[in-house]
């Protein structure tokens, strides 16, 4: 009895053994599958994490672009006037001058030294010097500017200079990264990445006739000093000269706006081959489609942008366009705001002819315009004459004269004709002697100066009888 019991008892273990044995397999198997599943997770974001690293990469656009972006520092003279001597000494004081520097940042768009800025770091400047990331400092030639977009091109006698070539700003995509590289609060060689918020932005900060504002908006960090930098893309590549910003405080708020490449390189190129900027016009008054002008002229959606005029003896009215028209394209690139045309237009020069898709009565049209200039014909526009301008002919005064006056040099007004210079009151015999507040003692050099003025002018020089007199105007 004693033996079966004993029998009975071993099959009982032997058995319970052979379950938990089974059973401690299983388990041990089903844990196995599970730190797999779990281990694959992982694996996966660690590659989607290096795979964005990767095309976040601003090294390589930095190391590019940063040493071909230069430092600008402007001088000019300020006058104002001061009651109590205007009471002593009425018109013949001049009032009270004083010296202002002001900064901002310019881009090296050739190897022999042309330089893009903006027109508002040098504006009304009588001396602009440029510093290389190099730490070599030049004085720079002022070749032209374009104050309706906010434009310079300066040039100095330098060769062999790294540059930033061009990119093609229609081809940026809102959401793309960029980086705007400056000179912020005179921290020369600053770079900071955001990405393009938006395109074709129209902010209505160009007050000048004519102007052209369709910037690309960026949160890239851009300050006081970052005016006239460079926004590039991760290649390298210029898409926008940095213009100006939105802030409440007068710091960076991620509001900031460039030219677009495609208006820059227009303007240098006519500036450099012309002296000038060749502006193309239909000729044509143009408004933004909204609900309620849709509805009010039954448009059948709200694309492109309206005709609200078409001025007499225009390239429009010449090619058919008509009031109450909305063109939806120019030369198969579609513009959808005022903004997108005015840019669009502004790329071509008086006499090129474009194709311009609209609608009439909801009906698409095409019509072949040949864009004309402001002043209505398809002519090249020239640089404008100094002389013409003043309205006045000049010479040297004569070693005698000079010696009466006892004044070193100047530069004698001869005859006065209809110009600023009649409108100011100045009369022939005028020996100009200054411009604002820099000694002229020649012709060339009076045509120089006032060449490189965009603002205000100040005359000082003496008539013939000894009287000193102060004439002020702009230009």
């Amino acid at each position: 009895m004693k033996r079966n019991q004993l029998l009975a008892f071993v099959v009982v273990a032997v058995l319970g053994g052979l379950i938990a044995v089974f059973a401690y397999s299983a388990l041990i198997d089903d844990t196995e599958k599970t730190v797999i599943t779990r281990v694959q997770e992982p694996a996966q974001m660690v590659s989607l994490t290096t795979a964005l690293d990767s095309s976040n990469d601003f090294t390589i656009a930095a190391e590019k672009t940063v040493n071909a972006v230069v430092h600008v520092t402007t001088q000019s003279t300020v006058s104002y006037r001061n009651p109590i001597y205007d009471f002593f000494y009425g018109d013949r004081y001049g009032g009270v001058q004083r010296n202002v520097e002001a900064y901002g940042s310019g881009v090296i768009i050739s190897e022999n030294g042309y330089i893009v800025t903006n027109n508002h770091v040098i504006e009304n400047s009588q001396n602009i010097t440029v510093v290389l990331y190099d730490k070599r400092e030049f004085t720079a030639e002022l070749v032209g500017t374009d104050p309706s977009t906010d434009l310079a091109l300066l040039k100095i006698q330098a060769d062999d200079l790294h540059f930033i070539p061009f990119g093609n700003s229609d081809a940026v995509k809102v959401g793309e990264w960029v980086l705007a590289v400056g000179n912020p609060y005179n921290i020369v060689s600053t770079v900071t990445a955001g990405i393009v918020s938006a395109k074709s932005r129209n902010v209505e900060i160009n007050n000048e006739d004519l102007a052209i504002e369709s910037f690309i908006q960026t949160d890239a960090a851009v300050n006081s000093g970052n005016s006239g930098g460079a926004l590039v893309n991760l290649r390298g590549e210029m898409i926008g000269i940095t213009s100006a910003i939105i802030t409440p405080s007068g710091g960076n708020v991620g509001i900031s706006f460039a030219i677009p490449a495609s208006i820059v390189e227009k303007v240098v190129k006519d500036l450099i081959e012309f002296g000038t900027v060749q502006r193309a016009m239909m000729g044509v008054t143009i408004r933004e489609i909204n609900a309620n002008l849709a509805r009010e002229y039954n448009l059948d959606n709200m694309e492109g942008v309206y005709i609200s005029e078409v001025n007499t003896g225009s390239a429009a009215e010449e090619a058919g366009i008509r009031t109450g028209d909305v063109v939806t394209a120019i030369n198969d690139n579609k513009v959808n705001s005022p903004s997108e045309l005015q840019e669009m237009v502004g790329r071509f020069r008086p006499g090129d002819k474009i194709t311009v898709t609209a609608k009439r009565n909801n009906k698409t049209q095409q019509f072949s315009v040949v864009l004309r200039n402001v002043q209505g014909s398809t002519s090249i526009v020239q640089a404008e004459n100094i002389s013409n301008l003043l309205g006045a002919t000049f010479d040297v005064p004569s070693r005698q004269e000079r010696e009466k006056l006892g004044i070193s040099g100047g530069v004698k007004v001869l005859e006065v004709q209809e110009g600023k210079l009649r409108n100011e009151g100045v009369r022939s015999g005028f020996i100009i002697t200054k411009i604002n507040n820099q000694q002229v003692d020649s012709v060339e050099e009076l045509n120089s100066l006032l060449k490189s003025v965009r603002g205000g002018v100040l005359l000082e020089g003496v008539y013939p009888d000894g009287t000193v007199a102060y004439y002020a105007f702009g230009l």
